[in-house]
């Protein structure tokens, strides 16, 4: 299969209620998409909202979303790929949920964002650890990457992008403050850089704290390995559903040959 149909869902938190996710999932099934990908804090509340919440509402907001997804995979053989909050105990892990028909696995974000009015690595109990490879899998002969929005800054994931000949990288964000320009651009260069196809769903909706609105902007984009934005939504909630074709992939690396040229040199060492 030369190309592979993809969505990403731009919404604000669902809270509880599946309603309008069963509404999207069957549009997206009805245009032919294989994987869906999901922003952060859709299925769960901001961290800053978690902060209020009880874990065991937490929890059971997690398990009903858990169930919901695998029964779309079900019955629309999709892969969904969707940032999630664990429970364990009285520890809460960032992480994110790949859930098809036949099996759930969960990736742990590995570096969390640390700032002093956003920090997350001070809230959430991943395990601060040697990195390791983000999750990779296959869908459709595709080589699919998955690493957090944060994530997105640090050269070693990308490293294993390389090495791992990743065609598309999949990247849930919610990001805020204005920073359209700065993750558009970011996003750009990674994918011109390592000739991959990035698709990046942000998250919609607001937050106030101390009287300062964190406005959540969407923008949610598909860029292809040449560096250019094929589609990109507004600041509205909605669905993006585009096709992808790995003989773009292949023709941008065989153009341009970064690969080849590290390589090269990887082999002499």
């Amino acid at each position: 299969m030369s190309q592979l149909m993809i969505g990403a869902l731009q919404l604000p938190t669902l809270g509880m209620n599946a309603t309008r996710l069963e509404f999207y999932l069957k549009k997206a099934h009805e245009r032919g998409a294989r994987l869906i990908l999901f922003p952060e804090y859709v299925l769960n509340h901001f961290y800053r909202d978690l902060e209020k919440i009880s874990p065991n509402m937490v929890k059971e907001q997690t398990k009903l979303h858990i169930k919901a997804l695998k029964e779309f995979a079900k019955q629309y053989d999709m892969t969904f790929i969707a940032p999630i909050v664990l429970i364990k105990g009285k520890k809460q892990y960032k992480t994110i949920a790949k859930i098809t028909a036949k099996s759930t696995s969960f990736y742990h974000q590995q570096i969390l964002i640390p700032y002093k009015h956003w920090n997350e690595k001070a809230f959430f109990d991943n395990e601060i650890a040697p990195l390791k490879e983000p999750m990779i899998f296959k869908q459709d002969g595709y080589r699919v990457a998955v690493m957090a929005g944060f994530e997105l800054h640090f050269d070693y994931f990308w490293d294993i992008v390389r090495k791992k000949r990743v065609d598309l990288v999949l990247l849930p964000s919610a990001a805020t403050f204005g920073s359209h320009e700065r993750w558009m651009e970011l996003i750009k260069s990674r994918a011109f850089i390592y000739g991959c196809y990035i698709l990046r769903a942000n998250r919609l909706g607001e937050y106030v704290d101390d009287d300062i609105k964190w406005r959540f902007y969407g923008n949610t984009m598909l860029v292809n390995p040449s560096g250019e934005v094929e589609m990109m939504l507004e600041d509205k909630e909605s669905m993006l559903i585009e096709d992808i074709d790995r003989e773009h992939v292949k023709e941008h690396r065989r153009s341009w040959r970064f690969m080849q040229e590290i390589e090269l040199r990887e082999r002499l060492q």
